[in-house]
């Protein structure tokens, strides 16, 4: 029979994706301690034990969505586990950030003023990890900004018109550590009423999306006809989910929403303030399966 230390090793050494080494030797620890305990009957007990605990904590980590890498593995007929990586490559494919990363919901703040539906944690940011995970289960590896916005804000001593600001900041850090990212969302919901912002599809209620590009940006011409090809998948996909692709202009101090970073951007209007969770979540699985077919055809 194998020892303590080789059951270890064997385990660290079968994944690409390895446990820190604080939390194997840790965990050892515990289990040796925890074995000492026992008597010599129940030894056998707790080697079937040891190595069934250390199988599981290794497939739970082996799934694990933290950190920069999504790896996914598929088993072949023979029972050896591949890595399959997602469109050839395990880096990040898609940023998704919020530069307003407190705009909330009435349902989810239960105030009954538009005006102060903002909240720190249930907030547009729980749109756009949903908008990441349903990417990852179509193998499309992203990258979702949990740095917050606000609390940037308040450290320097800034307005809240500043928020854009911030976010080139993060997009500028992303993109010159993540060379393979293609496309960048800037996720919103817009302060619009329900009739406004809502759309039924077989018999569900759906947020729209409003598809938003700065003409005031060196890539202006790039973003539009990006936007305009999401615009063009999802109407096929899903009619009247999108409001469209608004242009905004302005003679003067018109923001580029960090657009000119990149050539695949676009600013996301996800519903408004009176949608729900559950139908802002029915939205981005949609955008999902539409990113997923564009990157698949390009691959």
């Amino acid at each position: 029979m194998q020892t303590d230390k080789e059951l270890l090793n064997l385990i660290k050494e079968s994944h690409e994706m390895n446990p820190r080494s604080e939390f194997v030797s840790n965990t050892e620890l515990h289990l040796r301690k925890t074995a000492k305990q026992m008597n010599k009957k129940s030894r056998y007990k707790w080697r079937i034990t040891l190595v069934s605990g250390f199988l599981v904590c290794s497939v739970l980590l082996f799934f694990s969505l933290s950190g920069r890498e999504f790896i996914y593995h598929s088993l072949s007929p023979f029972g050896e586990s591949n890595s399959v990586s997602p469109f050839g490559s395990q880096e990040p494919l898609i940023y998704i950030y919020h530069s307003h990363d407190q705009e909330s919901f009435i349902s989810e703040t239960q105030s009954s003023d538009p005006n102060m539906a903002y909240h720190p944690s249930k907030n547009i940011s729980l749109v756009g990890e949903r908008f990441s995970q349903s990417l990852k289960k179509n193998k499309i590896n992203t990258k979702h900004e949990n740095r917050d916005v606000m609390s940037t804000l308040i450290k320097n001593g800034w307005s809240h018109s500043k928020t854009y600001t911030v976010t080139r900041g993060f997009i500028t850090d992303v993109l010159e550590n993540n060379k393979s990212i293609k496309m960048v969302f800037d996720i919103h919901r817009d302060s619009k009423k329900r009739e406004a912002t809502t759309i039924k599809i077989d018999g569900k209620d759906y947020a729209t999306v409003t598809f938003v590009i700065s003409k005031s940006n060196a890539n202006y011409e790039k973003n539009l006809t990006f936007a305009e090809s999401l615009l063009e998948r999802i109407e096929k996909k899903y009619p009247d989910l999108s409001t469209g692709v608004i242009v905004k202009t302005s003679l003067r101090n018109q923001s580029t929403y960090n657009q000119d970073l990149i050539n695949e951007s676009v600013l996301l209007n996800i519903g408004g303030v009176e949608n729900t969770l559950e139908e802002e979540y029915r939205t981005v699985d949609a955008l999902a399966e539409v990113i997923t077919e564009i990157l698949k055809e390009e691959s």
